[in-house]
């Protein structure tokens, strides 16, 4: 199950891949103005941050201001910051870290601790000053510098899953988004190149275990390796390769043009998003396991990813325009249709590991964060084509 390197060659051909047909966009496609939606989507989850009875399965780490659920609506707030939103976006930002004492997480070598760090990052050249990274990059020099021995194998002991030796590593592929891109972010800020250096080699050896080199999608971890539905297809999480999608899309920027390592994830990146075009349904969404669409419910988050993913390929230059940007409008329209009379993004699958049922009424931090990614991607998708 390895990945070989992508060559210029390699990601050459990939391009050509015959791409799939376009299809009509619905009309509901032409709602809402994007930044409009996720700005009132973001003052919703702001007025509702330290109450968590909003979600729907809340747990310590729900709470907990510096772990990944509420991080990564933090990283889709630097996005809505960037793309023009009222001061007051970027104000609750920098509002946040200086309450968080601009610490990461609480476990050194855990990606998930690590995506709190990418909001500091911003913060720290957009007003809050070196300050903001120190003890982000205090964090990561240890990481870097004494990294951690295991193998990738994904083992949950006696003792519990927290327990599982390869988290100490980027053993299960939603880590591709946690810690990658402030590992890259931290070096384009301080000139030093092994944050990058060992973010990329942790990527590739992460990509190497986990991507299916057939379906072209990543397994959750390596216990999903040879499980299979009742159909017996291979299961594959949305919400996880939404992840890795949305990953990429947050780290291909960050690296130098022309280098190999950005020549093969923009390969991987083509290559995953054609298999995704092909597997989205008919209603905009993606299923909770993408192999099996039939009488699945609608699920915000992968679909925010994989939105936020194809509206930014299109903006870039890497995916064709008229193939995907028929592909982000349906999953925006998707989106706009899963904000609640109440003013909340439903259904968002909840905290998991794999695919599972979802609810009108759920959501949380990290689908409110999604969602406000692929709002700004998809804001200039449409001025692009007026």
């Amino acid at each position: 199950m390895i990945l070989p390197a992508l060559t210029l060659a390699a990601a050459t051909s990939l391009a050509l891949t015959p791409q799939p047909a376009p299809q009509p966009v619905p009309a509901e496609a032409t709602t809402q103005a994007p930044l409009a939606a996720a700005v009132r989507l973001a003052d919703w989850q702001l007025a509702r941050m330290a109450d968590s009875a909003h979600v729907s399965r809340a747990t310590g780490e729900t709470r907990n201001p510096r772990a990944w659920e509420q991080a990564v609506f933090w990283v889709g707030m630097t996005a809505l910051a960037d793309a023009g939103a009222p001061p007051r976006i970027r104000d609750a930002i920098l509002a946040m870290g200086r309450a968080n004492r601009w610490q990461p997480g609480a476990k050194p070598y855990f990606a998930d601790d690590h995506a709190i760090t990418q909001s500091y990052l911003w913060a720290a050249a957009h007003g809050a000053g070196p300050a903001a990274r120190v003890p982000t990059r205090a964090a990561f020099d240890r990481v870097v510098g004494q990294p951690a021995v295991t193998t990738l194998a994904f083992y949950v002991p006696p003792s519990g899953y927290g327990d599982t030796e390869c988290l100490t590593r980027w053993c299960w592929c939603d880590a591709l988004f946690m810690a990658p891109p402030a590992l890259v972010e931290l070096s384009r800020q301080t000139g030093d190149p092994r944050y990058r250096d060992f973010a990329l080699k942790e990527f590739w050896a992460t990509t190497d275990f986990l991507f299916d080199p057939v379906e072209h999608l990543y397994y959750r971890d390596s216990r999903f390796f040879e499980r299979r539905d009742a159909k017996q297809r291979k299961q594959f999480w949305s919400r996880g390769n939404g992840w890795v999608f949305a990953g990429m899309a947050r780290i291909i920027p960050l690296l130098p043009k022309g280098s190999a390592d950005r020549i093969r994830m923009e390969g991987l990146f083509r290559t995953m998003a054609t298999k995704l075009a092909a597997v989205q349904k008919p209603d905009g969404y993606w299923a909770p396991s993408l192999l099996a669409p039939e009488d699945s419910p609608p699920e915000a988050s992968g679909t925010a990813f994989y939105t936020y993913g194809m509206a930014w390929g299109v903006n870039s230059g890497l995916l064709p325009r008229a193939t995907y940007a028929p592909v982000a409008q349906r999953g925006w329209a998707a989106l706009t249709r899963a904000i609640q009379p109440d003013g909340r993004l439903g259904w968002v699958q909840q905290v998991s590991d794999r695919p599972e049922t979802v609810a009108p009424g759920d959501t949380q931090y990290y689908g409110v964060g999604a969602f406000l990614l692929a709002a700004t991607q998809m804001a200039v998708l449409d001025r692009a084509a007026r």
